[in-house]
């Protein structure tokens, strides 16, 4: 992991204007809270009021902010195997690029920055590779190198945040990406370097 800078957005993500579907994934994730105890009927309807009366993403993290990003959508005893590989951020960002090995399985969970995995120079032994991508108001861009493909698992959530513009089927020997997707407000992509012609 090179732990590089990228370019920060003109607008403070907090800052930026929320939409509907924003509005309503920390509804979701809000009755959820609600049905795993972690608080009150009167809390809810107080947050839920806050949230579709919210004009940015700032109104909105705040209404999710002391609540485990994944709420129920990921288990909580689940634990990283041993060929895994963890990317986290709170607000830098940061990219995994250039030459590497890519593992079996690997973990993105941004809260407010951005996490780029670029797989173009990357190196792969395995078939499928399991990524499993949690943002609030970030953003996680996976880019794929010809040959590839990414499929977005069926237990994602919030589907409408995450674009998939790579292949479905992958060359005869090239692993396949299998993303579940877990964005609350932020936004995941998948992008594929296409052939020249």
């Amino acid at each position: 992991m090179t732990g590089e800078q990228s370019s920060a957005p003109l607008i403070p993500a907090g800052a930026a204007r929320a939409g509907d579907a924003d509005r309503e994934a920390v509804a979701e994730s809000l009755r959820i809270a609600a049905g795993d105890g972690r608080i009150d009927l009167a809390e809810l309807d107080e947050r839920l009021a806050q949230a579709y009366a919210a004009k940015t993403y700032g109104q909105l993290e705040v209404l999710v902010a002391d609540l485990p990003v994944h709420s129920a959508a990921i288990p909580h005893d689940a634990l990283p195997e041993p060929d895994t590989l963890v990317l986290k951020t709170t607000a830098p960002n940061i990219k995994q690029s250039g030459q590497w090995t890519v593992p079996q399985r690997i973990t993105a969970e941004s809260t407010a920055g951005f996490i780029t995995i670029d797989f173009t120079q990357a190196s792969c032994a395995h078939r499928e590779v399991a990524v499993e991508a949690v943002t609030q108001t970030g953003w996680i861009w996976l880019r794929l190198p010809e040959g590839w493909a990414a499929r977005v698992s069926p237990s994602s959530t919030n589907t409408s945040h995450i674009s998939n513009k790579a292949a479905e089927t992958a060359d005869p020997g090239a692993p396949t990406i299998i993303v579940t997707g877990h964005p609350v407000m932020g936004y995941i992509r998948i992008k594929q370097r296409r052939r020249k012609r």
